[in-house]
């Protein structure tokens, strides 16, 4: 846990975030974020890029992916 003060910034308010924590979440500066309200506190997450399956598979090409691999048989009720 880290404390910080919060300081007016404009008409709004506003807090640093300490780097080491800014690490931990992969955030830097232009990062977006958004702040939810739990339980009487402030949750700030992040915002991550959907990506569609059009965009993952973009550069795939029949020379270069991957053949099956063989992860063995059944250890429980899997159905293969």
């Amino acid at each position: 846990m880290v404390d910080q003060i919060v300081t007016k910034w404009g008409n709004s308010l506003g807090i640093r975030i300490p780097s080491a924590i800014a690490k931990q979440i992969h955030i830097e500066e232009g990062t977006t974020v958004t702040f939810t309200v739990v339980d009487g506190g402030v949750m700030i997450q992040p915002q991550r890029k959907k990506y569609t399956l059009e965009e993952l598979l973009e550069g795939m090409t029949p020379d270069n992916f991957h053949s099956e691999t063989d992860a063995g048989t059944p250890v429980g009720n899997e159905v293969w």
